[in-house]
C-alpha cells in the first residue's frame, strides 16, 4: 500500500546521513528539518485508483505525499519543519532553497533536503507524447537548433545540510557551500510551459545577489535546459 518512494527515500536518508558520520538515533527529538521535492505519485494510479476493493488502512498514509516527509521524520524523530515541495521539475531545488532559508532562520539546526521522481504509470507519458514535448530519438539537444524534445528520468537523491559553522565546529564531512539561493516564476511567456528569459535572468541575478557572489567568480554552470 505504500508508495516506493518513501521507501527510497528512508533508504537514501540513512545513506546520507551515513556519509555525513551521523549516528541516526542521535537525532531523536532534535531541530532537524525535512523538505522534499516530490511533484508526482503514480504509485497510487497504478495500484488503487479505480478499485475501491483495494484500499486498506495504509493506503490513505501510503500515498499522501506529504507523508513522505512526515515518515522520515516520524522514523528519525526529527522535530523541525516537515514539508513536500510540488514545483514540477525545479521541486528538489526549491527544496533545498527553503531548507537553507530555515537554517538561517535557525528554524532548524539540520535539513534533510532533496526529492524523488518515479514513472510507474503510463498516464503522463501517454500526455506528454502527445503533446510532442518527447525527443523522438531519445537525446537531449539543449541551447541546439534541432532541440527537438526532452528526455524523461527517475531517481532519488537527498542531501544534509547544516550552517558552515555548525558543519565546521563538528568536524562534519563537507562536501559543498551553498552561497546564496534564489527562486521565482516565470510568469507570463508565450505559453505555460514555455521559458521567459528575463525572469529566468532575474533569478540567477538574486541568486548571486544573495550569494554575494560575482558573475566573474563563476567557473561552472549546471542548467536545467531540456531541449524543448
Amino acid at each position: 500500500a505504500m508508495d516506493p518512494q518513501q521507501r527510497l527515500l528512508l533508504e537514501v536518508s540513512w545513506e546520507a546521513l551515513e556519509n555525513a558520520a551521523i549516528a541516526p538515533k542521535t537525532l531523536m527529538g532534535s531541530q532537524t528539518g525535512v523538505f522534499l521535492g516530490i511533484s508526482v505519485n503514480e504509485y497510487s494510479e497504478v495500484t488503487v485508483e479505480g478499485n475501491p476493493d483495494d484500499i486498506d488502512v495504509y493506503t490513505a498514509t501510503g500515498n499522501a505525499l506529504s507523508i513522505a516527509a512526515g515518515r522520515l521524520s516520524h522514523y528519525y524523530g526529527f522535530q523541525g519543519p516537515s514539508l513536500v515541495i510540488d514545483t514540477a521539475c525545479s521541486s528538489s531545488l526549491v527544496a533545498i532553497h527553503l531548507a537553507c532559508q530555515s537554517l538561517r532562520k535557525q528554524e532548524c539546526d539540520m535539513a534533510v533536503t532533496g526529492g524523488s521522481f518515479f514513472m510507474l504509470s503510463p498516464n503522463s507519458l501517454i500526455s506528454v507524447a502527445k503533446m510532442k514535448a518527447l525527443s523522438p530519438d531519445g537525446y537531449c539537444k539543449t541551447f541546439d537548433a534541432t532541440a527537438d524534445g526532452y528526455v524523461r528520468g527517475e531517481g532519488c537523491g537527498l542531501v544534509v545540510l547544516k550552517r558552515l559553522s555548525d558543519a565546521e565546529a563538528n568536524g562534519d564531512n563537507i562536501l559543498g557551500v551553498i552561497r546564496g539561493t534564489a527562486t521565482n516564476q516565470d510568469g507570463r511567456s508565450s505559453g505555460l510551459t514555455v521559458p521567459n528569459g528575463q525572469a529566468q535572468q532575474a533569478c540567477i541575478q538574486a541568486a548571486l545577489k544573495d550569494g554575494k557572489v560575482n558573475p566573474s567568480e563563476v567557473n561552472y554552470i549546471e542548467t536545467h535546459g531540456t531541449g524543448t
